[in-house]
């Protein structure tokens, strides 16, 4: 008994830690006090949370939004690396496989600054270095002249196939939305490999992954019928979840929305995912959609992390309230600094 307990103490540790950084997070109830706030006494407040030291620290040479900008980045990146430090074993490779999905974000972030001829400054303040590409790297893709030679600086890398086959029509086009789903199949199909060769903790993670693509599947069809998308609906498509292409090709066919919602749902076994169906048979704008679309899977994520106490799932749990703070935390001041309303601020939080 005492042999198996050492065995799961490193994995009750690191879950347990992660239980307390979770109740840390900002509450709903902070969120809407901070609606009522200007982008200063904002700023004040989340000087008194975690983001602390990350303000002080930077305080000295950026003001305002900036500020908020790149603590943000900074925290979030560190708290990762600090998260991947402490995990052990099977969970610090799921987490790890996990985290590279920051790979995507940060490059296609860069390249569209790049074509955009954003400022270099504006375009680090909102980079976050917890894939494979650390700081260094991503300054490197930074430095370079223009965005042909940030792709090919990533040749080696596991994302330069899809992106050395798929960016010059994304130059020709304008448009990052056909490359940045094949890059995300690409990263779903090599993390769906990885559960599925036998490690252990494998099918725990991929209850994970395939909700995921269950989610992102769904938020496409919806911006399809939307018209947010040109490209053929088929090519949108990730593969892994409960939806195959047929059923996926067949529903963007729909164009009653109530006869969308009905079909989609003899699809979905979620008891969450059906109640938000049923919710959203009313008309709804895509941004509401998918906000509560995230809702419903950070919910669901929640109850598996109860269910299973010591696995890779509060750790992912975690990973992805954290990320929600801060994207929380951004809308919050982007939206102060252009006097929008403080309903329609609160319309894009994820609480």
């Amino acid at each position: 008994m005492v042999a198996v307990k050492s065995v799961f103490a490193p994995y009750i540790y690191v879950c347990t830690r992660m239980r307390v950084r979770k109740s840390k997070l900002i509450p709903r109830e902070e969120y809407m006090r901070m609606l009522n706030m200007s982008l200063p006494e904002i700023i004040r407040v989340i000087q008194e949370t975690e983001y602390k030291q990350e303000i002080d620290e930077l305080s000295w040479a950026f003001k305002g939004i900036d500020l908020i900008e790149v603590a943000l980045s900074w925290n979030l990146a560190k708290e990762y690396q600090k998260i991947l430090e402490i995990t052990p074993g099977n969970l610090k490779q799921f987490t790890r496989s996990y985290l590279r999905r920051w790979d995507i974000q940060n490059v296609l972030t860069i390249l569209r600054g790049r074509m955009q001829g954003e400022k270099l400054g504006k375009i680090k303040e909102i980079l976050v270095p917890a894939g494979s590409l650390d700081r260094a790297a991503l300054d490197r893709l930074l430095a370079e002249d223009n965005p042909d030679r940030i792709v090919e600086a990533l040749k080696g890398n596991r994302i330069y196939p899809v992106l050395s086959r798929e960016y010059p029509a994304t130059k020709e086009s304008g448009s990052f939305s056909r490359l940045e789903n094949e890059l995300y199949k690409q990263f779903f199909s090599e993390i769906i490999a990885e559960g599925e060769s036998g490690i252990k903790g494998g099918n725990q993670f991929l209850d994970f992954i395939r909700f995921d693509i269950d989610i992102r599947n769904i938020k496409t069809l919806f911006r399809l019928r939307a018209d947010t998308f040109e490209e053929d609906a088929r090519e949108m498509y990730i593969a892994g979840g409960v939806l195959s292409p047929t059923d996926f090709t067949n529903l963007n066919t729909l164009r009653d929305r109530g006869e969308f919602i009905d079909q989609l749902k003899e699809k979905i076994s979620n008891s969450l995912l059906l109640s938000l169906l049923d919710e959203l048979k009313s008309e709804k704008v895509i941004h509401d959609v998918e906000t509560r679309l995230t809702r419903v899977q950070l919910d669901q994520m929640e109850r598996i992390s109860k269910r299973n106490p010591f696995s890779i799932h509060p750790i992912l749990v975690y990973l992805e309230k954290k990320r929600y703070e801060v994207l929380n935390l951004r809308a919050l001041a982007r939206g102060k600094e252009s006097k929008l309303p403080s309903e329609r601020i609160a319309e894009y939080l994820v609480i």
